[in-house]
């Protein structure tokens, strides 16, 4: 294993860490949030993986260029629905709020 190699598993390995400790003190509230901002940073993943895969020019690239954009496809796709489920469950939340003081006055 080179050097560089190491270095660059060590920052990925440390990136693992400190995401999980950032996303595990993040409020219920401010999760919707925060999936719609992963979003963005997914759709330039998405854009990226196209520009990698359009100029890719060996067998190997392209497969994996291919393989690149069907995944960032499909995580903008799920983290936009799993967005919309979330959304959903505040409406829920605040139409019975709505209709119970309704309840109440007959």
């Amino acid at each position: 294993m080179t050097n560089e190699l190491l270095n660059e598993f060590t920052f990925f390995v440390l990136a693992v860490f400190v995401g999980i400790e950032v996303i595990s003190k993040v409020p219920t509230m401010l999760h919707t949030p925060l999936m719609s901002g992963t979003n963005a940073i997914h759709g330039i993943i998405l854009v990226g993986a196209l520009l990698i895969a359009a100029s890719a020019s060996s067998p190997v690239t392209i497969v994996l260029g291919f393989l690149a954009v069907v995944l960032a496809t499909t995580n903008v796709v799920g983290g936009f629905v799993v967005t919309d489920r979330m959304l959903e469950m505040f409406k829920g939340r605040q139409a019975a709020k709505t209709r119970e003081p309704a309840a109440k006055s007959k």
